[in-house]
């Protein structure tokens, strides 16, 4: 499998995986509105395996921006816990970065 085949099998597993639920707002959308995000951005030494990816919606994914989930988070309490509730398939560091945000 190569180049857009690859993607949109990565992106059907992790959608699949999260339940096709942005894991920011909560909400369950068709595939179509769905966007993958990054806990850990790229930019920021991420990278792109099922454990640093999350199903978010456009809006809450441009929200979000470049920023890692543990700072957009931080200040949105219900974001936050829909976060804990629904991306149970991130890396137990994400979870734990997030979970810790919210004591600072």
């Amino acid at each position: 499998m190569s180049g857009p085949d690859r993607e949109r099998s990565l992106r059907e597993r992790i959608f699949s995986r999260d339940g096709f639920r942005c894991v920011y707002c909560g909400e369950v959308f068709p595939f179509e509105k769905l966007t993958l995000d990054h806990v850990q951005p790229r930019m920021r030494g991420g990278d792109d395996s099922p454990g640093n990816l999350v199903t978010a919606c456009g809006p809450c994914n441009t929200r979000k921006g470049s920023r890692p989930a543990w700072s957009f988070l931080s200040d949105l309490p219900l974001e936050r816990a829909n976060f804990l509730r629904f991306a149970t398939g991130v890396w137990p560091r994400h979870r734990r970065a997030v979970e810790e945000a919210v004591r600072d």
